[in-house]
């Protein structure tokens, strides 16, 4: 699953990566983007062929819902169901998203209690996208509400070791084919989703401080020494 990540690249580098409007990208660099938050997607509509950049609440609210409480439950989609799932299916077909990234944080266990965060992303620590889909809803007073969800894949040997679920990462030249609101066959670009080549990622533990999503500033990815793995031991009688 993706339950973290960050976003702390410049307007302009994000402009440049996904073909947007320099003018249009508004974003302040976030270090522990959190469901439920407010974060960037990137998408693309039939009446605008151009690429639009939009803020919107991380949590996807189908637009059947009664109340946007579902978003707490539906911040992942798996990519293996979500076109048969009746919260993504309609997005799945005709809004589908880049959400843009340069990091997402995982979670390893090292004892009984603890848990070591990781950062993890390209060995360069460049920007990519997630696959993402969005949706548009409103409250019965007519109130407006655009989210999102990211969708996840089975684990790629680096992530292995900490979870059995990453986000799908999209290569660069398939965002267009993601995009593009014309292709409305989910089956075209499921081969897209699966996941992103080990070779290109790395992680490092980070410090735990990340887990409060208050905590959003350049150390939440400092680099650190992990505390060594702590046996877990039973009682003695």
């Amino acid at each position: 699953m993706c339950g973290r990540y960050r976003l702390t690249a410049k307007e302009r580098f994000i402009a440049e990566h996904f073909n947007l409007e320099e003018s249009e990208v508004q974003w302040t660099p976030r270090y522990n983007i959190a469901p439920t938050q407010e974060a960037a997607i990137v998408r693309q509509d039939k009446q605008q062929p151009k690429r639009l950049f939009s803020l919107m609440r991380w949590g996807l609210v189908p637009y059947w819902a009664k109340d946007a409480s579902i978003g707490f439950k539906t911040i992942n989609a798996m990519a293996e169901t979500a076109a048969e799932k009746a919260s993504f299916r309609e997005a799945m077909r005709r809004r589908r998203c880049l959400v843009p990234a340069d990091g997402f944080y995982e979670w390893q266990k090292i004892g009984r209690k603890e848990k070591q965060p990781y950062n993890i992303g390209l060995v360069d620590d460049g920007l990519f996208a997630f696959a993402g889909l969005w949706e548009r809803w409103s409250d019965p007073a007519g109130t407006p509400l655009n989210s999102f969800t990211i969708l996840t894949t089975a684990a790629n040997p680096l992530l292995a070791g900490i979870h059995d679920r990453m986000p799908a990462i999209l290569k660069p030249e398939d965002y267009d084919l993601w995009l593009d609101p014309g292709m409305t066959d989910p089956v075209r670009v499921a081969d897209l989703l699966k996941p992103f080549d080990a070779r290109l990622m790395r992680k490092y533990p980070i410090n735990t401080r990340v887990g409060n999503a208050d905590n959003d500033d350049p150390d939440c990815i400092r680099e650190i020494t992990p505390p060594a793995p702590q046996p877990e031991t039973g009682m003695l009688f």
